[in-house]
């Protein structure tokens, strides 16, 4: 399987459903999905760990259009690019149009073979993002109550962000599927939360 050494992470998005609000229906609403929704964008790890999170957007928002409007690749520029002149990279699906430092697979149907087998490898492992998001619902099922996620009664971001961090933790404790899969261990809970034990 073809894969890419420098690659530590992996970006997609993922909707979550909400109560339909009383004003901006249409801004919260995916045709795709056919349901009211908060959008958010997510970069995993290979330990299952999830390292940034962006602002939540509307659910009309399209990937590529989160990914632009959060300014991420401008970090990536400032982080993601060492002095020797060796670079870092990102992996995600084509909605996000290949960068030098960010990945796609290789577009249309008259793709060669090694542009196959590349695909497919990769593709094989990007469904990583995937499992992170299950988790994370498994972990706190009331996100996945939509009924109860009122946007303008409930500060539905920070749900889902706290949510995403104690879930980082129970993964720094207990491992994931993602860990599992790549043989990395996540980092020890200290070190994630940035304790120092000798306080």
């Amino acid at each position: 399987m073809q894969r890419v050494p420098n690659c530590w992470g992996f970006i997609n998005g993922t909707i979550r459903p909400i109560c339909r609000p009383s004003v901006e229906q249409e801004d919260y609403y995916s045709g795709h999905k056919r349901v009211h929704c908060v959008k958010y964008q997510s970069v995993i790890t290979p330990d299952g760990i999830t390292v940034s999170e962006l602002v939540a957007f509307e659910g009309r928002k399209h990937d590529a259009g989160m990914f632009r409007e959060s300014g991420f690749y401008q970090q990536l520029e400032t982080k993601a690019r060492l002095p020797n002149g060796n670079n870092f990279v990102i992996y995600g699906d084509q909605a996000y149009g290949i960068r030098e430092l960010l990945l796609c697979p290789f577009p249309g149907h008259g793709i060669n073979e090694d542009q196959q087998n590349f695909n497919t490898s990769m593709s094989t492992l990007r469904v990583t993002v995937e499992w992170s998001f299950s988790k994370l619902v498994a972990e706190f099922a009331f996100l996945d109550f939509k009924k109860n996620q009122k946007l303008l009664l409930q500060n539905v971001e920070a749900m889902y962000k706290t949510a995403t961090i104690l879930t980082n933790c129970h993964s720094c404790l207990y491992g994931n599927q993602t860990s599992t899969f790549f043989n990395i261990e996540p980092v020890p809970l200290e070190i994630y939360l940035n304790v120092n034990n000798n306080n």
